[in-house]
């Protein structure tokens, strides 16, 4: 897939030799169907293969969120993702690429970042968040989950307790909490969050690439195991999604109602 036929994901490249990734459905709060997958793989590979490209900024349009994670919608309305390149939904697919990408990729958090979202933000290197973030899970209010990286690594970042709390309870934070449990790396007003990842990615662009490469793949290999985790996770995930009790969540969503898990106890 070329960057010129993108209709869900923005690619440019700014001065300095950082490129930034943008998810474009505002009118969905940037969530992603099957195809914006399919092109986030695509810009990252782009950003992989560039010799101009030092440091890759992943972030949302609009002001509102930086990913509500999954299409809850459209897998209520169609039992999936829509259509992909490749005939599968590959989440998983561009989880490992943020993390293999050998250049440094920094989460610009402009919004919402909840669900699938907030695990392509914990997954970056780095995160800024604007002011007015917010950061939560939600995937078992919609008969959904990641068992996977957005469980286990995540209790790496934040630890045990707060990883527990956020998908156990799944209640929105602040970006100064966020920031507090060590979630976010920066908070800044929301108008110099864009010119603050591209100040950083710049200066990192400065650095020795193979040195930077090295440290990126040092720290993941003391969390890689946790891959065989991710591919166990969705394989059930796929289960699950399109059995009653995984339905129920997706509909009740659409439909603006709780959902009646109670009878799947």
């Amino acid at each position: 897939m070329k960057v010129e036929d993108f209709t869900d994901v923005r690619y440019e490249v700014h001065d300095g030799g950082v490129a930034v990734i943008t998810i474009d459905r505002p009118d969905r709060y940037n969530a992603f169907r099957g195809r914006t997958v399919d092109e986030l793989i695509s810009a990252f590979k782009t950003a992989w293969a560039s010799r101009e490209v030092a440091v890759i900024v992943l972030t949302g349009a609009g002001e509102k969120a930086f990913c509500a994670g999954g299409d809850v919608k459209e897998r209520a309305e169609t039992g999936g993702y829509g259509e992909t390149e490749w005939g599968t939904f590959e989440i998983e697919r561009l989880h490992r690429m943020i993390r293999d990408v050998p250049k440094p990729v920094i989460a610009a958090v402009n919004g919402v970042a909840v669900g699938g979202g907030h695990v392509l933000h914990v997954l970056c290197d780095l995160s800024i968040a604007a002011e007015h973030a917010r950061f939560g899970q939600s995937g078992p209010r919609v008969g959904s989950f990641d068992a996977g990286f957005g469980t286990a690594y995540l209790a790496r970042v934040v630890g045990e307790k707060r990883a527990r709390q956020i998908w156990f309870l799944l209640d929105l934070y602040d970006a100064d909490t966020a920031e507090r449990w060590g979630l976010v790396n920066e908070v800044v007003p929301a108008d110099q969050l864009l010119e603050t990842a591209l100040a950083w990615g710049r200066k990192m662009a400065g650095y020795s690439p193979t040195a930077l490469r090295f440290v990126k793949h040092s720290f993941n290999a003391d969390t890689d195991h946790q891959s065989g985790l991710s591919h166990l996770a969705f394989d059930g995930l796929e289960l699950f999604t399109t059995s009653e009790e995984g339905m129920e969540g997706a509909r009740a969503f659409a439909e603006k109602r709780d959902p009646d898990f109670g009878r799947f106890r």
